[in-house]
């Protein structure tokens, strides 16, 4: 979904989305932005900061109360203040105009598939646990633990894989696409303490390391 009102510009990012085999939707009703939002469900979102109504940092801030759809922000803004109240808002990537077509095309396949996994989450169990994505927690019986989003993430993705080996690459492309995280010590200090929580509802050593290769979930 795009969301923009210059009309040139969506147009532009519309055609440049449909060559690239995406489906994409412009937003026309800004009056009702996270109605409209909410209605079509999309699988990402570019939206610009200076639009009508509604300034896109606090649509972005009223989104993620009702829905983790993936955010990159497209906007003229050049500013670090911006951009880090974006990410602190909950945007997944910021890219200013005007942008290299295929720089914004390789940051729309990077978050898409480092969230890819965020979506059936509600859906997914392990053995008595439920998983609750809305909420950050896993749940068995009348016991909650919570969890970071990291952690999140990953007991999804190695549920996905259960029973297989999961790669250290496959984990930080999905968190970090191998680009953000400052040393490989942050995926071990995230999965140490995913194994902790589960531990403390029972679960301890499902998540086994094979050295030199990876993880796997039993």
């Amino acid at each position: 979904m795009i969301i923009e009102d210059e009309e040139l510009i969506s147009s532009e990012l519309s055609k440049l989305l449909e060559n690239n085999n995406y489906e994409a939707v412009i937003l026309k009703d800004f009056k009702n932005t996270l109605n409209e939002i909410l209605e079509v469900s999309p699988d990402l979102i570019l939206l610009d900061i200076n639009i009508p109504f509604i300034n896109g940092e606090i649509l972005l801030q009223n989104l993620r109360k009702k829905s983790n759809i993936p955010v990159i922000m497209v906007t003229s803004i050049n500013s670090e203040i911006d951009e880090a109240l974006s990410i602190s808002y909950g945007a997944d990537d910021y890219i200013t105009k005007p942008y290299n077509p295929n720089i914004l095309l390789l940051r729309i396949k990077a978050v898409l598939k480092r969230t890819k996994t965020n979506y059936n989450i509600n859906e997914l169990t392990y053995k008595e646990l439920k998983f609750d994505f809305q909420k950050g927690i896993i749940k068995k019986d009348n016991i909650e633990i919570e969890l970071t989003k990291n952690e999140m993430i990953i007991f999804s993705y190695l549920l996905n894989h259960q029973n297989k080996i999961v790669t250290r690459e496959e984990l930080m492309t999905i968190l970090w696409d191998n680009s953000e995280y400052i040393n490989e010590n942050a995926l071990t200090v995230n999965i140490s303490r995913l194994r902790n929580k589960l531990k403390e509802i029972g679960y301890e050593n499902v998540i086994d390391t094979r050295k030199g290769l990876g993880y796997i979930l039993s």
